[in-house]
């Protein structure tokens, strides 16, 4: 199939400026595909590009009949979506930054073949959102309602059982709804996949709507309902056969059977007759352009690249060398202990300058283990505020169970580890030496260091305790420390070396 004279060189221009956003982001571009080859929550978004591909040729009839033309103001989409690529860059969150990319690849496809080729494959333009690997932030809530889904069904069904956070104990043993089993996996390929049948088989706005909510709430209950199948089934079989048995189920027919449910029960519902033409019949008048494509093209990706420009100088205009050795403050009423936490805890900091961890005691007995990450600067790789890190290391062997209330600006989560083992941590992040209420603070204090090239240096403390005294034991020690900020601001000025 030839092309169209009119179409070469908007399409050559659209390649060569996708192909110098990819160079420009490279490092977005590449953790974007690992985490869709690596990470099997993202392996979904391996078939976002052959779909797209698919749908532009389904409407290649009716994109044949437009004419691509440039579109300046389509410039100002670009730079809008760079500024949202420059926010995650600045505040250190990735999601934010892949959103961006993905965004400025979209806006330079309105922008060189201009707003009627876009309307004409506008679809598959917004499919292009699922290439982004989002699922991981919904995690936490997932595990925790799952765990309430199950504990509702167990109760129905007769079997006793207790709940601790994401945990059940029953007479069969004791059950973590584990971040594999939250469901998240299932969900986020599921509303990829709706989002696809609801274009291609549903005309109607109100049944594409109807069919999403059941393409999020169906994968949500059945998730659940999965989760107490297992439980219920270690009840009558054993805890070994029933872990098994679920593995393979939901790896290889659950999901397969819940799609099939849904697609069913839509089926009747469908209103899109095969062959019909995808955009009702519409022809989208050409852009007069008043800028030669050649030239939109280069634009696009210079818009794209201020944003780089100014972080890049931003960035190392607040980075802090931390050179200095730097230990542990003194708190009065507590010495330093030489015995270990058993079974073995250690906070996850990576990327920090200074990671320091000792165990502290006091006359009553009591014992405190606390943990300091001193950073002079955040960036992709060491930040304060990102998954694995903190008190529940993903890949050790304590996991989060719940939240708990707060302890003065301390956010405070109960972990479970090796037979039961239970802990209580408080962690406290500082960014410039202020103390931050909360994961949302540090991000925006961290993007306004990196936006305005302000100190960006940054420390997180943790302070846990084990046991059946853990909280009292936590109280006490915060007590007798007092006010953490002064005494991270002074660790860090030590580290800077003033």
């Amino acid at each position: 199939m030839s092309i169209e004279p009119a179409w070469r060189k908007p399409l050559a221009a659209t390649a060569l400026a996708i192909l110098a956003l990819l160079l420009l982001f490279a490092r977005d571009a590449r953790d974007m595909g690992s985490l869709w080859w690596n990470i099997s929550t993202y392996q979904h978004c391996l078939y976002v590009l052959p779909i797209i591909a698919w749908l532009i040729w389904l409407r290649r009839g009716e994109v044949a009949q437009t004419t691509p033309a440039a579109w300046p103001p389509g410039l100002a989409l670009v730079l809008g979506a760079a500024l949202v690529w420059l926010i995650g860059e600045a505040g250190g969150v990735a999601i934010v930054r892949h959103i961006g990319l993905v965004g400025m690849i979209q806006a330079s496809v309105i922008a060189i073949l201009g707003p009627a080729v876009a309307r004409a494959v506008l679809f598959p333009l917004f499919y292009l959102v699922f290439l982004v690997p989002f699922g991981d932030e919904f995690t936490g809530p997932m595990q925790t309602l799952t765990a309430k889904m199950t504990m509702g069904l167990l109760h129905l069904t007769g079997v006793p059982a207790t709940i601790d956070g994401v945990f059940i104990t029953t007479r069969a043993g004791w059950f973590e709804v584990a971040e594999a089993c939250a469901g998240v996996k299932f969900l986020v390929a599921m509303v990829a996949y709706g989002a696809l049948a609801a274009n291609v088989c549903f005309r109607s706005p109100l049944r594409r709507t109807l069919f999403m909510i059941a393409a999020i709430v169906v994968p949500v209950l059945a998730n659940g309902v999965r989760a107490w199948g297992t439980i219920y089934a270690a009840e009558s079989i054993g805890v070994e056969a029933a872990t098994g048995f679920d593995h393979i189920v939901y790896g290889w027919v659950f999901f397969a059977v819940v799609m099939l449910l849904i697609m069913g029960a839509a089926w009747p519902f469908f209103d899109r007759r095969i062959g019909e033409n995808w955009l009702g019949g519409k022809v989208f008048p050409a852009w007069r352009p008043v800028a030669p494509v050649l030239l939109v093209a280069p634009l696009a990706v210079a818009a794209a690249a201020v944003p780089v420009v100014w972080d890049n100088w931003a960035a190392r205009a607040g980075r802090m060398a931390l050179p200095a050795p730097v230990d542990l403050p003194v708190v009065k009423g507590w010495t330093r202990v030489g015995d270990r936490p058993s079974p073995p805890w250690t906070p996850r900091f990576d990327g920090a300058d200074h990671r320091l961890f000792g165990r502290y005691g006091n006359s009553a007995g009591q014992r405190v283990d606390v943990g300091v990450a001193l950073y002079g600067w955040q960036s992709h790789g060491r930040e304060i505020v990102a998954f694995g890190q903190g008190a529940a290391d993903p890949s050790g062997h304590w996991a989060w169970a719940a939240n708990l209330p707060p302890l003065a600006i301390g956010h405070v989560e109960r972990i479970m580890g090796p037979e039961k083992a239970e802990r209580e941590a408080a962690t406290f992040w500082f960014v410039g030496g202020t103390a931050m209420q909360g994961r949302a603070a540090v991000k925006l204090a961290t993007l306004k260091a990196r936006l305005t090239g302000s100190d960006q240096s940054a420390a997180t403390l943790i302070v846990s305790a084990q046991g059946k005294g853990a909280h009292d034991a936590l109280v006490a020690f915060l007590h007798d420390m007092g006010d953490p900020q002064p005494r991270v601001a002074a660790m860090l000025a030590q580290a800077k070396g003033r």
